[in-house]
């Protein structure tokens, strides 16, 4: 089963589940900002993606810019900030078993098939 850990407000995210339906694909949706993850779940998904924590935020967010920008954080406190505002997460993020992939585009989406 592949999880997808999505915003319904992003066309990317929307297309990566759309992309999942048509090829009949089974997975389960996590609505990362209505059921945030925790630090070790994020960790986890980090690990898997196999990047650093900084690579996973969306550096572009003005959460990210008024707070955080200019800031030398360690990645424990990259990681903690994306607990505090899971809006900070890139998505959509996919994880299959062991391997994780951010679908962006969406061929990235085979990766982990």
């Amino acid at each position: 089963m592949i999880t997808v850990y999505h915003n319904p407000r992003c066309g990317k995210s929307r297309e990566c589940l759309t992309f999942l339906e048509n090829a009949k694909h089974d997975y389960e949706v996590v609505k990362y900002l209505e059921n945030p993850l925790n630090y070790n779940e994020l960790s986890e998904i980090i690990i898997k993606l196999n990047i650093n924590p900084i690579e996973l935020i969306r550096t572009k967010e003005s959460i990210w810019i008024e707070n955080y920008k200019n800031k030398n954080l360690s990645d424990t406190e990259i990681i903690q900030t994306m607990v505090d505002h899971p809006i900070l997460m890139e998505r959509p993020i996919a994880v299959y078993g062991k391997k994780a992939t951010i679908v962006r585009p969406l061929e990235k989406i085979n990766d982990i098939l």
